[in-house]
């Protein structure tokens, strides 16, 4: 079973924030596969379905984001996942606002909510999807920047990394070639 999952911070005020891009790209899957996340247990909420011949389970933790991964890791040992299989969507501040990164594994890069899930899961060696929203300008602090919500104009863009995101996920899942995925879909979103 393949299992994505977006990082996010739960609750209203935090929807369309640049913290929360994991969760746009859950929800895009979502509504697109018409799936809800009608299960909750290990303050995650998820869902467990068929995608082409795979299934897949898609979390969104329900706590705070550097506590991610006291979400993920009980699910996915609770269901048997394999480390190999997990798919993480992420904010990147170190990418600009339009680009994305795909890597086979790596460091949480400063990122909190991937320290979490490196230290529940103990190990790094998970693929990810890096999206990128740009740094801070104007002396703005990095935790008011990233969970500030996107602009309009900002969303134009980031309605196409979504999206652009989401399919790599689909092609993850039909394909499991995830060097093919990075090829295919590392860069920026035009």
């Amino acid at each position: 079973m393949k299992c994505i999952v977006g990082l996010g911070n739960i609750g209203k005020k935090y929807d369309l924030t640049r913290h929360n891009i994991g969760f746009e790209v859950i929800d895009w899957l979502l509504e697109r596969h018409n799936f809800n996340l009608d299960k909750q247990k290990f303050r995650g909420a998820y869902t467990i379905e068929r995608m082409g011949d795979e299934k897949v389970m898609l979390i969104e933790p329900m706590t705070l984001m550097n506590l991610s991964g006291e979400a993920v890791g009980p699910l996915m040992d609770y269901y048997g996942v394999e480390v190999e299989d997990l798919l993480v969507l992420y904010d990147d501040m170190d990418l600009e606002q339009g680009q994305i990164r795909l890597r086979q594994k790596g460091s949480a890069g400063g990122h909190n909510g991937m320290k979490s899930l490196i230290q529940h899961l103990g190990t790094n060696e998970f693929k990810r999807v890096r999206i990128g929203i740009g740094r801070p300008t104007n002396g703005m602090s990095v935790p008011d920047y990233v969970l500030q919500k996107f602009s309009s104009d900002e969303m134009k863009t980031m309605d196409k990394v979504i999206e652009h995101s989401a399919r790599a996920v689909e092609t993850f899942i039909e394909t499991s070639r995830f060097d093919h995925v990075m090829n295919n879909y590392n860069g920026e979103v035009k």
